[in-house]
């Protein structure tokens, strides 16, 4: 047996499908800016979308519903500003992955997961206040609350939605890109610490809130690199606690409708006018909400995280040595011989009777 013809172990890679080319690669100053500018756009997003939502409503007489025509006109905005940006670094992958919404089979459960965590945030943190009696309930029943009722959870969950695609769709993306996934997300709760700061009425529980809820979004996108996750969770957490309960989001009490709740107590406990994001007990929350949503994303992280393992190599085969391809040569085969098979039996002749 030659060298040549011994058989090798190697298996080429395979090809890429058609259609599609290997990503280029993008400098560090390029991903930078494109996380600023996506940033920027989303800010002047809701400026302007704020300002056409006002008078559309003033033109029309639509007050009722200006929140929710504020929410779809910033999602609008935030879409086909993000969708310019795709096209100005010339990235060929669909628009729906460049966005962090891709189609998957998993998506529906994504979502109902991330709001189980959300509800059950919301509701851990609205619990001590209730077991301590600081909690004043009042509840409208007139057919305009109900009409509230839905606007609001229709705009939160708009809403919602057009930040997590604008903040973690598109620029964490751009950020992780340009510095990895564990300064991207030390500097994006730096930035969620900065905005919420600037909040006159946030205290440095809130600041501190708003940080560990940074953590726990961008977690939500590295465990499974779509929004789904991330704004089921969103989503079920700020309409819970503004719309179901009634409590003030941030200071905000204008998603209050069917239920309208006061809380009176010490401001470690409700957070005050702030609302329960200003509590100190939150934060022992957010933290247990951190590993249970590490817990309930492993298999998420497992199958869209970690990159598939494709059967390939390099070719290992050791060649005989010289000494034994010379001493097979050597042997001389021994000839063959070929047992021919026995002739049948000539058949017997018959007996002609007398």
């Amino acid at each position: 047996m030659q060298a040549s013809d011994t058989p090798t172990t190697a298996v080429p890679p395979p090809p890429l499908p058609p259609g599609l080319a290997r990503p280029r690669q993008r400098s560090r100053s390029l991903l930078i800016a494109l996380f600023i500018a996506a940033g920027s756009w989303y800010f002047c997003a809701r400026a302007l979308a704020t300002s056409a939502a006002d008078g559309l409503a003033y033109r029309f007489d639509l007050g009722d519903f200006q929140p929710l025509i504020d929410a779809v006109v910033l999602i609008s905005l935030v879409v086909v500003g993000l969708a310019i940006l795709r096209a100005l670094e010339r990235r060929r992958a669909p628009l729906r992955l460049v966005l962090g919404v891709p189609r998957r089979k998993t998506s529906r459960e994504e979502w109902a997961t991330g709001a189980a965590i959300g509800w059950g945030l919301a509701v851990a943190s609205i619990l001590p206040m209730a077991v301590a009696g600081a909690l004043n309930v009042q509840i409208w029943s007139s057919p305009r609350a109900f009409l509230l009722f839905g606007t609001s959870l229709a705009t939160l969950a708009v809403a919602t939605l057009a930040k997590d695609l604008g903040v973690h769709g598109y620029a964490f993306q751009r950020l992780i890109d340009a510095i990895g996934p564990v300064r991207a997300t030390i500097l994006m709760a730096l930035f969620a610490a900065v905005y919420t700061g600037m909040n006159p009425s946030a205290s440095a529980a809130a600041i501190v809130v708003s940080v560990l809820a940074s953590i726990l979004l961008s977690l939500c996108w590295l465990r499974t690199q779509a929004v789904w996750l991330l704004w089921g969770l969103h989503f079920a957490w700020v309409a819970s606690t503004g719309v179901l309960f009634g409590l003030p989001l941030g200071g905000d009490t204008s998603f209050s409708s069917i239920v309208d709740t006061g809380a009176t107590g010490p401001i470690w406990l409700t957070g005050g006018n702030y609302g329960p994001s200003g509590a100190m007990l939150s934060i022992v929350f957010l933290l247990a909400a951190i590993a249970v949503l590490v817990r309930a994303s492993s298999d998420y992280a497992w199958s869209y995280t970690h990159p598939p393992i494709i059967p390939a190599g390099y070719d290992v085969t050791i060649p005989p040595p010289a000494v034994h391809v010379a001493l097979e040569q050597a042997v001389q085969p021994a000839s063959l011989v070929q047992i021919l098979p026995a002739a049948p039996p000539a058949p017997a002749s018959p007996v002609t009777p007398e």
